[in-house]
């Protein structure tokens, strides 16, 4: 399970009031003093945020989950996605001040992209001043309460009430409408005590519509208004479980998971409601100890002490200590020399990991993020698992080594922070060695690694971000599909047909490709080379090519995108190593997309969501023009979306039940807060934090995420090639 949310939800707070709830920790760390368990890192702990996704094994009752705290940061985006592609369900956080927010979205489209479909949804901070229930139900169904005491479980029908010190107690509610109006469970008039019938009866109403048998159940109860109190939670559960697991309900619970309320509740719900690695793939013939080892290496990481350390999730049969693998990405042997349970920074060292299980290997030397790893006997014949695609880069910025002997340290150490974090790309452009990445803090923290585990002596240079060009109009149809060279004394020809035209409008783009198309003569996408199950295959080596004159166009040394490029046909000599076709590919697109001229350049965009004084928006609405930003939406306090749900599908509680003078209600100091959405050029926003912070005396916050790439007009055009040495 991951726990996944927008940045500042709670992820990692709510993973130590696990650890603690479970007995692993004796007394919970905070991130504000940098003593938690899964943000281990140095550059974790100084800036209070997490910037890697860490794995921790815990035993809950008689469930054993294996527990990933994820960043929320967009620009560790990478860590979500290769978390997402490993788990079987997840919990969603909500900060109950500020409801849904963009990254929110970012991570639950994640979730759908690996259809990770079991989710809970967790209402966090209901302790804060301006929390509200009600306003982040609402703002989930469109995309500090000084009364806060307890919580009211609807499925098992009792209320759980804490203490000052956070203890629990849990007291079963009464089973007729007149014996709950008289519960001393509350204070005398209570407001929650009308709502919590009606919220039984909205609940399993809304349940009994995705279960037949429940649907039954409730028909046959007497016509009575204590009648939906008679259902027993043993007559409940199996319907929601199983509606949880075809995705049909989505579970909310509520509660703070800095003073460990409602962290038993919610780890109670994951046991019952969400899957087990049996439910995603019930067949026996992959549990058996016995059965074919298929693994898939979900991230790799490098460690000082235990050196390179491979994440993986068994999928079928069980790995083993000192065993042989064979890495059917790469058809690469590799040896397993130790295995452990990975609890945050410390580790378990165990025999074995058995099929559901998530742990680590060392010892691989050649596996990768996303590589398939199974059994050596029968393994040429495995195919990969489904691939974890890292976001497109960005930002880029050049790295200069103090001097040329410090030249061959730092590139080693950036092929190995590759590694690590896929997101990051390394190249060498006209001499100059240049990194790309997800977005600016990205860049800092690859800085602050690069210096701190691996030590090497080099400077930053300007930040940049990665532009991109689409295929000119130009004639190509004259161009030569021959390329030739000399090997060893003898004339080499090799012939390739290629069809390489812009991309039609309604085409979407192949992530794998970057923004481009690909495809064999039968019109199937063609994988680039490193996914290819055999290296030595020819159509691997012509992918490699193809992905090295993509990355750098003969025009500008800008990436192209937007182009569709199929191979319809190969001819060379046979007794050539294949790997001579990687530069003869590289060489005829080179020459087709000379021919075809530059085309329109794109950038990157941002969506911005910038909260502000009302006697600010004007200077910042004026900023954002003067910058090439467009204001989408100026509202006084909540985003304008389409409800998707009507509210009376689901019991939505009054607001005065949760008095809030939060952003995420309508109070009074919302008025004075105004919320403007937009989008900008990413180039013209790299020092915005500083130029808010001016524009609104320091009260302005904003969070940014990416909108994708756009071209541009032909003046900012000239802008661009001038900046990049073109013009």
């Amino acid at each position: 399970m991951a726990l996944v949310a927008h940045i500042d939800s709670g992820k990692t707070t709510l993973t130590e009031s696990i650890l603690l709830q479970s007995h692993y920790l004796s007394s919970a760390g905070s991130v504000d003093t940098g003593s938690t368990t899964t943000d281990f890192l140095p550059a974790e702990r100084e800036r209070g945020i997490t910037i890697q996704s860490a794995s921790i094994p815990v035993r809950w009752k008689d469930w054993t989950f294996n527990l990933i705290d994820t960043p929320g940061h967009a620009d560790f985006g990478m860590e979500v996605e290769s978390a997402s592609r490993v788990v079987d369900g997840a919990v969603v956080l909500i900060d109950s001040v500020e409801g849904v927010e963009a990254q929110t979205k970012g991570v639950w489209r994640q979730l759908d992209r690996y259809d990770v479909n079991s989710r809970i949804l967790f209402l966090n901070k209901l302790d804060r001043p301006g929390a509200s229930f009600r306003s982040s139900m609402l703002s989930t169904m469109r995309g500090r309460n000084p009364a806060y005491r307890g919580l009211v479980d609807l499925i098992k029908w009792e209320v759980w009430k804490y203490n000052a010190e956070g203890k629990p107690s849990i007291h079963a509610l009464s089973r007729t409408k007149d014996e709950l109006e008289q519960s001393d469970l509350f204070p005398p008039s209570h407001p929650i005590v009308p709502h919590l019938l009606p919220a039984r009866v909205t609940m399993l109403d809304n349940l009994a519509q995705v279960s037949e048998e429940l649907f039954d159940v409730l028909l046959g109860l007497p016509e009575d208004p204590s009648a939906y109190l008679s259902v027993q939670s043993s007559q409940i559960l199996p319907h929601l479980r199983a509606a949880t697991l075809r995705n049909d309900v989505l579970p909310v619970l509520c509660g703070s998971a800095f003073k460990h309320v409602g962290t038993e509740l919610l780890m109670n719900y994951v046991g019952e409601l969400l899957p087990s690695p049996v439910d995603v793939d019930p067949n026996p013939k992959v549990m058996a100890p016995n059965a074919p080892l298929r693994a898939l290496a979900w991230k790799v990481g490098w460690d000082k002490r235990k050196g390179w350390m491979t994440f993986v999730r068994v999928y079928a049969g069980t790995l083993k200590s000192q065993s042989s693998v064979l890495n059917a990405s790469q058809s690469q042997r590799e040896k397993v020399s130790k295995l452990l349970l990975l609890y945050a920074a410390e580790a378990e060292e165990v025999d074995s990991l058995p099929f559901g299980s998530v742990g680590a290997v060392l010892g691989l030397k050649h596996t990768r993020t996303g590589d398939t790893l199974v059994s050596v006997a029968g393994g040429s014949n495995a195919s990969s698992l489904r691939d974890i695609i890292p976001p497109p880069p960005l930002m880029s910025v050049s790295v200069i080594p103090h001097s040329h002997a410090d030249l061959e340290p730092v590139e080693e150490a950036l092929k190995a922070l590759a590694r690590t974090d896929p997101s990051v790309r390394v190249e060498t452009l006209e001499g100059q060695l240049l990194v790309h990445g997800l977005g600016a803090l990205h860049l800092e923290i690859v800085e602050s690694r690069l210096r701190e585990e691996w030590k090497v002596n080099f400077e930053f240079g300007q930040r940049r971000v990665s532009f991109r060009e689409c295929l000119g109009s130009g004639d190509v149809s004259m161009v030569s599909n021959l390329w030739q060279t000399e090997i060893g004394g003898q004339h080499v020809q090799i012939k390739l047909d290629l069809s390489v035209t812009p991309l039609d409008e309604d085409e979407s783009p192949d992530p794998l490709w970057d923004g481009n198309v690909v495809l064999m003569a039968n019109g199937k996408p063609l994988p680039p080379g490193e996914l290819h199950a055999n290296p030595n295959d020819p159509l691997a080596q012509v992918a490699k090519g193809i992905s090295s004159a993509l990355s750098s166009s003969p025009n500008t040394t800008l990436a192209l995108s937007q182009a569709r490029i199929q191979v319809n046909g190969l001819d060379y000599p046979k007794e050539v190593h294949p790997s001579v076709l990687a530069g003869a590919s590289a060489a005829i697109l080179r020459k087709v997309i000379r021919a075809a001229g530059q085309g329109d350049l794109m950038e990157p965009y941002i969506k911005l969501k910038i909260s502000v004084d009302e006697g600010s928006v004007g200077r910042v609405v004026e900023d954002l023009g003067e910058h090439g930003g467009e204001v989408l939406d100026l509202n006084a306090a909540e985003e304008a979306e389409p409800e998707p749900f009507v509210e009376e599908s689901a019991y939505i509680p009054p607001q005065w039940l949760s008095p809030s003078t939060g952003k995420a209600a309508k109070g009074t100091s919302s008025r004075m807060k105004r919320t403007i959405l937009a989008i900008a050029p990413l180039s013209q926003m790299l020092d915005y934090s500083s130029r808010l912070r001016a524009l609104s005396g320091g009260h302005g916050l904003f969070h940014m995420e990416n909108d994708g790439f756009r071209r541009v007009s032909a003046l900012r055009a000239v802008d661009i090639l001038r900046e990049l040495g073109r013009m």
